[in-house]
């Protein structure tokens, strides 16, 4: 690209300075011409001037009156016979019919010739010719045009310059652009443009960084769906297997119940998937409000046989005002199952579960008697999915409680204790 834009602006300027140039140097020629021969008519006006007494009274003029530049002067008779100068020793039938008060011009393949009658009452008595060498004409022509070739070639230069910058200039952009579009296309997705102040190379590199920002938007977002749907999902399906399991190993268990039971717990399996593809994708989540207590109670009767299997007692108090109050389901849902599922694998002793109003707001306490938090640690930071779902759930749980117009803090960090805040909506 480079070099099409140098050679391209290159031969614009050589077709600019050829139309330009070559009348310029046709109107030099001729200009030149029309001033030499026009100092040749002077010349040869001048000698008439000296010589005409002699002429008249049949002298033979003084030879050394010719002058001391390059021009030939000679005086002929009417005839066309020399009588003194140089030049050739006759004139022919057309040089030497010159009418009275006319400046013949009788230019030969050497020299510009010009040739001015000496007059008397009217009549021509004798002639005069002035002759220069075209050679000068020729020299004073050839400086010209070599200024002027000279002033070409300048031209031509500055314009390869200019040209060789403007081509940089414009060429390291489009090139960025090359680099970074085969960047994004090898998936580096943190690939950006910078800006070279043309307006409409910054154009597309702005628009084709949105587009990277947007991809790289929506595939982090999908990269956290599956972090968020495995972290979530994880105890659920440990759940369903072991009722299936313990249903397998008990002869006497009653097969509908177990089925119905991983009937729910599928349903909420689904439910998690539609909160977590909503929030993953910047879509509204799902807001579909229920009473406080029945949600509560749901949560209740699926974490409360979790805890007990592995020796943990479970206690869940709801304040009576706030009972029947309306809140999201699906955030409440997933933010509680985050908190009890991180009391369980990561606390001791018993969990307690307090839900009480907050001015307007619904606030859930979610505790244990473990360790609590290390100092200093920021646990709602987002750590890495490759490292088992640590650093996962309490991240996706503040997010969840955000985008509900929530809040989720850390109330108390030994032992740990929890505050989800969500807002009522009846």
């Amino acid at each position: 690209m480079r070099r099409r834009i140098a050679v391209g602006t290159m031969v614009a300027a050589l077709v600019a300075i050829c139309l330009f140039g070559v009348p310029l140097a046709v109107a030099a020629t001729r200009y030149f011409t029309a001033t030499e021969r026009a100092e040749l008519e002077r010349a040869a006006e001048a000698y008439a001037l000296d010589v005409s007494a002699d002429v008249l009274r049949n002298r033979t003029p003084d030879p050394s009156a010719t002058g001391e530049d390059p021009t030939e002067l000679a005086v002929y008779r009417a005839s066309g016979s020399l009588l003194t100068g140089s030049g050739p020793a006759a004139l022919d039938g057309a040089d030497r019919d010159v009418r009275p008060n006319e400046v013949r011009a009788a230019d030969d393949p050497e020299n510009l010739v010009a040739i001015i009658p000496i007059t008397e009452d009217g009549a021509v008595v004798g002639l005069v010719r002035a002759a220069t060498p075209r050679t000068e004409l020729y020299q004073r022509t050839a400086a010209v045009w070599a200024a002027m070739a000279g002033l070409a070639a300048v031209a031509l230069l500055s314009a390869y310059l200019v040209a060789r910058r403007q081509s940089r200039r414009l060429a390291r952009p489009l090139e960025t652009l090359s680099a970074t579009a085969a960047r994004l296309g090898d998936g580096d997705l943190t690939a950006r443009t910078g800006r070279s102040g043309i307006a409409e190379i910054d154009s597309v590199g702005e628009t084709l960084d949105a587009t990277a920002a947007r991809l790289d938007d929506l595939l982090a977002r999908e990269r956290a769906f599956t972090a968020d749907a495995s972290h979530q999902l994880r105890t659920p399906l440990a759940a369903m297997r072991l009722q299936i399991e313990l249903a397998i190993e008990d002869p006497d268990s009653d097969p509908r119940a177990v089925v119905e039971a991983n009937l729910d717990a599928l349903d909420r399996l689904d439910r998690t998937v539609t909160d977590l593809l909503a929030l993953a994708r910047d879509t509204p989540p799902v807001r579909d409000a229920a009473a406080a207590r029945i949600q509560l109670s749901e949560i209740e009767r699926e974490w409360a046989p979790v805890l007990r299997r592995c020796g943990r007692e479970f206690t869940m108090t709801v304040e009576p005002g706030i009972a029947d109050r309306q809140v999201s389901e699906a955030v409440l849902r997933q933010v509680l199952s985050v908190l009890l599922d991180n009391a369980a694998r990561h606390g001791s002793g018993a969990v307690t579960v307090v839900a009480r109003d907050a001015g307007g707001a619904l606030a859930v306490d979610v505790g244990d008697e473990g360790p609590g938090i290390a100092d200093g640690a920021d646990v709602f930071r987002r750590r890495s999915p490759a490292a088992q779902g640590a650093g996962i759930g309490l991240a996706l749980a503040r997010r969840l409680a955000e985008a509900e117009g929530g809040r989720l803090r850390v109330k108390q960090p030994k032992p740990a204790v929890f505050t989800v805040l969500l807002p009522l909506q009846g």
